[in-house]
């Protein structure tokens, strides 16, 4: 009898997704392109200091940030009408198109001697327009091309992946950018966006028709799918909270460790990195959730991720907290798998990217509304219990979500409409 070793890695949760005749043309793809994005998250800031005046580089930092996210919550209702029921491989084609263009822009107004820091900001908004739409459409083309027991492994592949470049690629953009400077790590980045697209076209069938909408589409048909179904409206309600209420530790970390434990940006980098190597094998692990009743694991992981922020917040050791926070990078890594596999199996795959770039476009402003919150915050209370509020609101909200989700399953009528919990096997 073949032994657990011998039957690797055809037993694996992710041998299906890796081995797929069309998924595997894509996913080297993916790879280059998430590493080409977490070199960018080095150089856009960089590049800004240098394009910025002098006095006005912070502000002019946070605006090429934001515009480098941000403008996608504007594409999801701007572009709803004309990409509601497009097919997934086309949504995150067009996204990588429009990254490509746009940023390949940067390197040649460079060149042309024409890149101020405004029409740098302006590129990147336009960089961003259909992010959502772009994330829907890789979410999408797993529902369209996997069976509902393989979409949390193939969820958690594209999350290992990005996990993967957040660690690798700032460093590698470092070492880049002292050699040839943040524009050409932006071109680079371009690059791969356009190798990314190209991908797309040649490794999946075309599928160029007519959108496959539905009578009366608007541009907000998404947000009104979520609202009217309950499960995921609270959904939605549990990663906005989760999001925004993580936001303040990226303030108050660096302050907490600056004044409160009189250490330099090493230290910090050193817990952040130990997040990233947490975050990454906690990727690795969240195919394995596949029997998991999937509901119940997402509220879990709210709750679980608080109380190993809470070291932190009480002022435990280094030797303590340090740990601690790679653990909640494990904790944190598989949520976006299983909130993606629950939304893959409650919508039907014509209103999924809708729906999934409403969400998107939802979330991506909570971090940075967390952020904002955290400056005053920290301000008033300090960054010690600012990081202790976040880690005891975050428990709160998941046990609110734990019990909102139990009291609907009690009140429950043999009548109702049924949302079964089941796992992610079937």
């Amino acid at each position: 009898m073949p032994t657990d070793a011998a039957r690797f890695p055809r037993s694996s949760p992710y041998w299906p997704v890796i081995s797929h005749p069309q998924l595997r043309r894509v996913l080297p793809g993916l790879t280059v392109s998430a590493l080409g994005d977490g070199m960018a998250l080095v150089a856009v800031t960089w590049l800004a200091i240098q394009l910025a005046p002098h006095g006005q580089r912070g502000i002019w930092i946070a605006v090429a940030m934001a515009a480098y996210t941000l403008p996608s919550a504007a594409g999801t209702v701007i572009f709803g009408r004309l990409l509601r029921g497009r097919g997934g491989a086309q949504l995150a084609g067009w996204d990588a198109i429009l990254r490509a263009s746009a940023l390949a822009a940067i390197p040649l107004a460079h060149i042309a001697g024409v890149l101020t820091i405004g029409l740098y900001v302006v590129l990147l908004a336009a960089s961003a327009l259909l992010h959502s739409w772009g994330s829907a459409g890789r979410f999408t083309l797993i529902a369209e091309l996997l069976p509902q027991r393989h979409h949390l492994p193939a969820n958690a592949v594209l999350s290992t992946i990005g996990g993967f470049a957040t660690i690798v690629g700032p460093p590698l953009a470092g070492i880049l950018i002292g050699w040839v400077g943040p524009v050409w790590v932006i071109a680079i980045d371009a690059a791969t966006f356009a190798a990314l697209a190209l991908t797309y076209r040649l490794a999946l069938p075309a599928n160029d028709g007519p959108a496959r909408s539905e009578s009366g589409a608007s541009r907000t048909a998404g947000f009104a799918v979520i609202r009217q179904n309950p499960a995921l409206l609270g959904l939605l309600v549990l990663s906005l909270g989760f999001f925004f209420l993580f936001g303040p530790v990226y303030v108050a970390m660096p302050i907490h460790i600056t004044d409160d434990l009189h250490a330099s940006a090493t230290l910090l980098g050193a817990y952040y990195t130990a997040f990233g190597i947490g975050g990454l094998a906690g990727g690795l692990v969240a195919g394995y959730l596949r029997r998991w009743p999937l509901r119940a694991t997402t509220i879990g992981i709210v709750v679980a991720f608080g109380v190993a922020m809470l070291p932190l917040g009480l002022g435990a050791p280094v030797g303590v907290s340090l740990p601690a926070f790679a653990l909640a990078g494990f904790i944190w890594a598989p949520y976006m798998s299983t909130s993606m596999a629950l939304f893959q199996r409650s919508t039907s795959t014509t209103q999924l990217p809708a729906v999934l770039a409403a969400n998107g476009a939802i979330l991506v402003l909570a971090v940075p509304l967390g952020t904002m919150l955290g400056g005053p915050l920290v301000g008033v209370i300090g960054p010690r219990p600012t990081l202790l509020l976040c880690a005891v609101a975050i428990v709160a909200l998941g046990l609110i979500a734990g019990a909102f989700a139990l009291s609907r399953r009690s009140v429950r009528t043999p009548g109702d409409p049924v949302v079964t919990e089941v796992s992610a096997s079937r």
